[in-house]
Parts: C-alpha cells; sequence; structure tokens
C-alpha cells in the first residue's frame, strides 16, 4: 500500500481504513490529498473476504498506465517474460525485478496474467516501484532492443555457456521463458547469447522466479559502473 501511495503514476481512489492503519499511513495520505474512508477490521473482512490479508486498508484503483519502450532508463537491465503465465512466478519475478533495481519488466500483452490479484499479492508493491511493459510481439520489441543497443541475453537450460561467465554489458534484457516450454525458437533467435544458471545437480533446475532472481543478481554484480 505504501509503494502505490508513494507512486505518482498511480492513480487513488477510494481507500478505506482502520484507525489504527490511517493514523500509520498518515504523512503518505497528508502528501497525496487522500482522506481515508473509517471502517472496522471487521467492515474490511466483509468487503475483502475473512482470508484476505489487508494489514486493515484497502485501496480502489485503476490499473497503472503501460509504458512503452522508449519510457524505460536506457542504460539499466530489463527482465524479459516469454509467455509466463503463471501470477505467482510473475510476481514473484517483478519483486525480484525490483530488488535488484531493473528498469522495467517487459510482458506480451496476450500469455501474460493480468496485472492485479494474485500477481500483484506476489509483488509485493513491485507493481508501483518496477515500470511494466506491455508489448505485442516480442520478436519485434527484442529486435528493437536490439537496435537500441541492448545486450539480450536469454536464459535456457541447456546453453553452453554458464551466465556467470559470460561478458554481460549494459544496456542488458534478460530474457526468460515459461516453465516446461522455455523460450520459443524466435525468440530464441533474436537474443545475442543463450546462458544458464549453473547448479549442483538435475534436481536443482529453478523455476522461472528463482531463475530471475539469480540472472538479476549475477547481472548486477557484473555490469556495475
Amino acid at each position: 500500500m505504501e509503494a502505490a501511495l508513494v507512486n505518482p503514476r498511480r492513480q487513488i481512489g477510494r481507500l478505506i481504513a482502520t484507525e489504527n492503519a490511517a493514523h500509520r499511513l498518515a504523512s503518505l495520505l497528508a502528501q497525496r490529498g487522500v482522506t481515508p474512508e473509517e471502517a472496522s477490521p471487521r467492515d474490511l473482512d466483509r468487503l475483502l473476504g475473512s482470508d484476505a490479508v489487508h494489514q486493515g486498508v484497502a485501496l480502489e484503483t485503476e490499473q497503472l498506465p503501460p509504458l512503452g519502450l522508449d519510457e524505460v532508463k536506457p542504460d539499466g537491465i530489463l527482465l524479459v517474460l516469454d509467455q509466463v503465465t503463471d501470477p505467482q512466478n510473475v510476481g514473484a519475478a517483478l519483486r525480484s525485478a525490483a530488488a535488484f533495481g531493473a528498469s522495467g519488466l517487459v510482458l506480451t500483452e496476450r500469455h501474460s496474467p493480468p496485472l492485479s490479484g494474485v500477481l500483484a499479492k506476489a509483488a509485493s508493491g513491485a507493481l508501483d516501484i518496477v515500470p511494466v511493459i506491455l508489448i505485442k510481439n516480442l520478436a519485434q520489441s527484442l529486435s528493437e532492443l536490439g537496435e537500441r543497443g541492448y545486450l539480450r541475453v536469454g536464459l535456457a537450460e541447456e546453453a553452453n555457456e554458464a551466465l556467470e561467465d559470460a561478458p554481460l554489458t549494459r544496456p542488458l534484457a534478460l530474457v526468460l521463458g515459461a516453465e516446461g516450454k522455455g523460450l520459443r525458437q524466435l525468440t530464441r533467435e533474436h537474443c545475442d547469447l543463450l546462458c544458464r544458471i549453473s547448479t549442483q545437480s538435475a534436481l536443482a533446475s529453478l523455476n522461472v522466479s528463482n531463475a530471475a532472481a539469480v540472472a538479476l543478481h549475477w547481472a548486477s554484480l557484473k555490469t556495475k559502473g
């Protein structure tokens, strides 16, 4: 909730809060000029469902307006997901992107989960920290990134080169595919490098959100100015 209130791109609608939550968020609410509707914890349980973890506050808001590739900073690290449809994985990947200072997350408009609900919960506020770019055609977008000087690195288990040994430079696009399917062939053809994440055994294979966290960690270490 704090991330949403801090984000100037987030339009604030109706905000409902308990007395304690309103007190905790008072300075942020004052900065945004928002007056919360007071409610009891039981009122919020009825509104959101008894299983919801609301911490005493609920916000009605529209989805953030989409950004274009040309609106992200040109010297950073982009995380690109190729038809990853699981909202938990996308949300966790977005959280890792925020933790490692990625400049954006690129998703296809189709074959990606809605930017709300389960995904937003898994992202733990990262939706308001990391810009999300929705694109129509991934191959075309990777071509555009290449023209802008991005090093495009695809992650594939069978790749010969280990990510930790690869000569990574910024601007950088880390491209990950869905579990099971991996990167599509056309996506691979638009990458400059294919790399694997080294693990100790076949049993240590990583799901896409874990792989994203490891890849972002290596990228941030190897490309520091």
